[in-house]
């Protein structure tokens, strides 16, 4: 749809997927990176980031944030990286930027827009039909699994959409 899109994962093979299988433009991997993602969203990113998809919070937000352009947006999906603390989280630290930036953030809950549910599922079908979108799913097989399922979400081992089947 004509944006340049720069993706982060945390290992190589997922990176090497949204690159050369999703045509990510340019793709990070957050963990190799760590201590240093600032540099690196500012090395993929050099004219900043206009728009940030953000389910994950924590470090890769706060680097995120450091490089955002005037006028960015900021979709807030989630926080997985803080949903198992068990001690208050601080941040983000770098909130400031917002204020800095001019950005907006907003939040984004699918429940919000079950009315246009037909109209997305429609566009989507018909992009995945044109073959300009693809995707990759992982099945884990039995209820028994599901916390074994569940876990896979934070360990970061899962492989594109995870589903349970029971």
């Amino acid at each position: 749809m004509g944006c340049r899109v720069v993706g982060l994962a945390g290992t190589d093979d997922k990176c090497k997927w949204l690159k050369d299988e999703l045509n990510f433009d340019e793709v990070i991997n957050y963990k190799t990176e760590s201590g240093n993602l600032d540099a690196a969203i500012r090395a993929a990113c050099p004219e900043g980031v206009d728009v940030y998809f953000d389910n994950v919070g924590g470090e890769i937000l706060d680097a995120a944030l450091l490089n955002l352009r005037d006028n960015a947006r900021i979709v807030f999906c989630g926080s997985i990286s803080t949903y198992n603390a068990v001690e208050p989280v601080p941040g983000p630290y770098n909130y400031w930027q917002i204020l800095a930036k001019n950005a907006v953030v907003k939040g984004f809950l699918v429940s919000s827009y079950f009315e246009q549910f037909e109209v997305g599922a429609a566009a989507l079908a018909q992009l995945l039909i044109d073959e300009k979108i693809n995707f990759k799913y992982e099945i884990i097989d039995g209820f028994d699994n599901t916390l074994t399922a569940f876990h896979k979400l934070f360990d970061g081992s899962n492989t594109g959409k995870l589903m349970l089947k029971v």
